[in-house]
């Protein structure tokens, strides 16, 4: 319910009771102040108003403000008066209960209603367009976290695939420079043979079965460990 500052009040309504009518499509709820005996009127905003607002804040003597349901049973402070003023219901202030029959809503023409739709429609869009950087930005800053969070968990695996891949280019280095050294021993032990010990026509064909063996070792473990 709006307080003093928002809604506009009478003081001199001739009934102690509370009544609700509708002014410009919003409700309007007059009822007594216990305190002062005046005749105020609350403008309700019904989609926004809740039952526990302003109504304490607007005479300071109001102890307590309930509504019930006509069942007895209590309605929740959070309720919006939109539900509320669906069915009657009781309101309680201090120590007196008032009766409360809200009028028909379906007197506005089908025109009225069509015109509040886009307008709850419209209203609807103009806080998503408002609000959709503000969103845009909390998303990508939660995504910027997760990344972190996983960049994080993979670093460890990160430095061991580095380790391994040193080491294994190491290893294929040894390698390479430990074949070079046999090929050359392979060969100047070849020549040493053939220009020293035996004639060509000895170590040739030596030669040849050698080489084409070597060839053969060589497809071998290229066939088995495919590099």
């Amino acid at each position: 319910w709006q307080g003093r500052e928002g809604a506009p009040y009478s003081m001199r309504v001739p009934s102690d009771e509370v009544t609700i009518n509708y002014r410009h499509g919003l409700p309007v709820i007059t009822l007594t102040l216990p305190t002062r005996s005046e005749r105020c009127r609350f403008t309700v905003k019904p989609m926004v108003t809740t039952v526990g607002q302003d109504v304490q804040r607007e005479d300071k003597g109001i102890e307590r403000a309930e509504v019930f349901a006509t069942d007895g049973s209590k309605v929740s402070d959070a309720t919006l008066m939109e539900v509320l003023l669906m069915n009657d219901f009781k309101l309680v202030i201090n120590k007196t209960a008032y009766s409360v029959s809200p009028p028909v809503k379906d007197k506005l023409s089908s025109e009225h209603a069509t015109e509040m739709e886009d307008i709850k429609s419209l209203v609807h869009r103009l806080f998503v367009a408002l609000h959709l950087e503000n969103h845009q930005i909390r998303k990508e800053r939660e995504l910027l976290q997760k990344l972190d969070h996983l960049k994080e968990e993979l670093l460890p695996l990160e430095q061991m695939k580095a380790r391994i891949t040193d080491s294994a280019d190491a290893k294929t280095s040894r390698l390479l420079w430990v074949g070079l050294a046999l090929m050359s021993t392979q060969g100047g032990a070849l020549a040493w043979l053939t220009w020293w010990v035996y004639s060509w026509d000895i170590m040739e064909p030596v030669t040849y079965f050698i080489t084409y063996g070597s060839a053969m070792a060589f497809y071998a473990y290229f066939v088995l460990t495919k590099q």
